[in-house]
């Protein structure tokens, strides 16, 4: 199998091409990504020297030249996406651009060049904040932020050239992803690193937002699953087996930091924060067999040693773009 991944040098992407790349020995992998700011292909330094990866530095905007990066392609993977909530209130124009016109963009050069699979990445925020219960891929979508609202209109793009034209698409929506090599304005590696620094660590509101935490590598299974076995046209939720509140889990990175709870610094909460995602997964656990190898409990002392052992990677990072954007968003 030829195998197009969008988003390739991001988190997500990365893992995924590094994970595929090991499990199928034969199958070959292009790498089409635009290198924004998340960007970075040092996270493929492995993946880069392999004859089976082919990176493209191209954006999903761009009709033409993902109509020839379709050439000989038999499946799509889509990560390629703004996703980083806090950006998208500063400024949704590129959220719209990339996820909604990206989308239908990409969807519609692999149908006319006839690829035989197209997984579309997406993610929980679509169904907005649920105070109890969980959601099924049957519940009415309501997004709150301009990102989950541009996510969710990607999403429809993706299903519309399936009940339109009979198009393969399938849609993944997943939950808080966790793992070494992500970008450090989200969650988990600002507050870890922050904490290794001896940094505020910035806490929305009180603290008592509830998110579902799934290992990256979790993840990249469960698309592999899909892309396999998954059914045309349908929706696969993916979550990992635990819940936590931000602030629970801030006081872990303390302690697993070996620092003070002064740490800890409430800020005020950002606009249309949700308060819980729970999506329901039972659809993929039993009617594909995926579950769950790495819980979050487990594998958080591993993820900040990780970033104990990588400090060049993340310093690189947050002396770059990236302070000045932290400082605007949380008036440091």
């Amino acid at each position: 199998m030829k195998l197009l991944v969008t988003g390739g040098a991001g988190f997500i992407g990365s893992h995924f091409i590094r994970h595929y790349l090991s499990r199928h020995k034969k199958d070959q992998i292009v790498n089409v990504d635009a290198l924004t700011y998340a960007g970075n292909l040092g996270n493929l330094h492995e993946a880069r020297k392999n004859s089976r990866h082919r990176f493209v530095k191209a954006d999903i905007r761009h009709a033409p030249a993902m109509t020839r990066a379709m050439r000989g392609i038999d499946a799509v993977v889509h990560f390629a996406a703004e996703t980083h909530v806090d950006r998208s209130l500063l400024s949704a124009d590129e959220f719209i651009q990339t996820n909604v016109q990206g989308t239908f963009t990409l969807v519609n050069a692999a149908r006319l060049a006839g690829v035989k699979k197209f997984v579309h990445v997406s993610t929980d925020e679509v169904y907005g904040s649920i105070p109890s219960g969980r959601t099924s891929e049957k519940h009415l979508v309501d997004p709150s932020s301009p990102y989950a609202a541009s996510k969710t209109a990607s999403d429809h793009m993706a299903r519309c050239v399936y009940h339109t034209y009979g198009y393969p698409v399938m849609i993944t929506r997943c939950t808080n992803n966790f793992g070494p090599y992500q970008y450090p304005e989200k969650f988990l590696p600002l507050f870890i690193t922050n904490a290794l620094e001896n940094k505020p660590l910035p806490l929305y509101g009180k603290g008592g937002n509830v998110r579902n935490w799934i290992h990256v590598l979790d993840h990249c299974e469960a698309v592999e699953l899909v892309l396999k076995k998954g059914r045309a046209g349908d929706i696969y939720n993916i979550a990992g087996s635990g819940e936590w509140r931000n602030i629970d889990v801030a006081q872990k990175i303390i302690q697993l930091t070996n620092r003070s709870l002064n740490l800890l610094h409430f800020v005020k909460d950002r606009a249309g924060h949700d308060l819980r995602y729970a999506p329901d997964d039972r659809k993929i656990r039993r009617g594909l067999g995926w579950k769950e190898k790495r819980p979050f409990a487990k594998e958080l002392p591993g993820l900040v040693q990780w970033y104990k052992d990588n400090e060049a990677w993340w310093q690189k990072i947050k002396a770059g773009s990236f302070k000045k954007y932290y400082k605007k968003q949380y008036k440091r």
